[in-house]
């Protein structure tokens, strides 16, 4: 009895607080070296250079008043992939009030 009124408590903890997480599904072949973090864009429009899509990348679970911890993790995310940037093309707050977004993460052609 005590185990599952210690697993209910745990239950409602995490559906209060939600659990902000970056999924990554690599899609492309090969590897590229890894890029810095701090120099990926975050962008919402498909950008004009070509480019070769690395990965799927979703985020969720993030309060709305986090939404540039969650760009910071997307790039974090992204980086070691070889990503030069990570276009939105969804986002919304879902249930619960929570931000999501999913994309891709690119590499742009020299």
């Amino acid at each position: 009895m005590k185990r599952l009124c210690s697993f209910g408590l745990l239950f409602i903890f995490l559906m209060i607080c939600g659990c902000a997480t970056v999924y990554v599904t690599k899609t492309a072949k090969g590897y590229f070296a890894p890029t810095d973090p701090d120099e990926i864009e975050i962008l919402v429009i498909k950008p004009e250079r070509s480019f070769t899509e690395l990965a799927t990348v979703t985020s969720t679970g993030w309060a709305p008043a986090n939404i540039a911890k969650m760009y910071n993790s997307l790039r974090s995310k992204s980086a070691p992939l070889g990503a030069n940037a990570v276009i939105l093309t969804y986002s919304g707050i879902g249930y619960g009030g929570y931000y999501w977004a999913s994309g891709v993460a690119i590499r742009y052609k020299d």
